[in-house]
C-alpha cells in the first residue's frame, strides 16, 4: 500500500495559483459575510451564526485541503483583530471565552467535511448531509467541550446545544442545497 502525500505546492501549482486565488478570497469572504448573521440569545453567552453553514459549504465545495486552508485563513484574521467573527468581533481572547472551542471546531470539522467531500460524499444529496451533520457534531462537540468550562454543567445544553439545533438544521439542508451551484464556480461541476 503506498502513501500519497499531498504538499501545498501539488494543491496550488505556480501556474494555477492565479485561478485559485480568486476562489479561495471569495469563499473566505462568504465565511466573514455568514459571521456577520449573528443573533444573541439573551440567556446564553454563544450567539446563533451563519458561521456553520459557511464553514460546511466551503468544506464540501473546496476539499480537506483547500476548505481547510481557508478556514484557517478565516481563523487567523480574526486572531490579527480583523472583525470577521460573529457579529464583526476579533481577536485572541475569543479563542479563549466562551466561544473559544466553537471556533477552533471549525478547522476540525473543515478537515472531516472536506475529506468525506474528497471521497465523493459532496456529489450525493444524503451524503453530503451526513458529511455536514459529522461536521456540526465536531463543532458542537469542541464547542460544548470548552463552553463546559464557563456554564454550569445542568446548564450546558440549554447554552450551548438545543437552542442551535433548528438554526443547524436549517444551515445543513441550505448549504446541500446551494452546493451544486458552488461547484459551478469553484470548477468542479463534472
Amino acid at each position: 500500500m503506498t502513501t500519497r502525500t499531498v504538499s501545498i505546492y501539488s494543491v496550488f501549482k505556480p501556474s494555477s495559483l492565479a485561478a485559485e486565488l480568486p476562489i479561495l478570497l471569495s469563499l473566505n469572504l462568504l465565511l466573514v459575510a455568514c459571521s456577520y448573521i449573528s443573533i444573541n440569545l439573551p440567556f446564553s453567552p454563544v450567539p446563533i451564526t451563519g458561521q456553520t453553514f459557511g464553514i460546511l459549504l466551503v468544506a464540501m465545495a473546496l476539499g480537506r485541503v483547500r476548505g481547510t486552508a481557508v478556514v484557517m485563513a478565516y481563523l487567523m484574521e480574526g486572531a490579527l483583530g480583523l472583525p470577521v467573527f460573529a457579529g464583526g468581533s476579533a481577536g485572541m481572547a475569543k479563542f479563549f471565552g466562551p466561544t473559544g472551542g466553537f471556533l477552533l471546531g471549525f478547522p476540525v470539522a473543515a478537515w472531516l467535511v472536506g475529506t468525506l467531500a474528497d471521497k465523493g460524499w459532496d456529489r450525493n444529496y444524503l451524503l453530503s448531509t451526513g458529511a455536514m451533520i459529522l461536521g456540526t457534531g465536531v463543532i458542537f462537540m469542541c464547542g460544548l467541550a470548552w463552553l463546559s468550562r464557563f456554564v454550569p454543567s445542568e446548564s450546558l445544553l440549554t447554552f450551548g446545544f438545543t437552542p442551535f439545533v433548528p438554526g443547524a438544521i436549517i444551515k445543513i439542508t441550505l448549504a446541500a442545497l446551494v452546493l451544486p451551484t458552488v461547484w459551478r464556480f469553484v470548477g468542479r461541476d463534472s
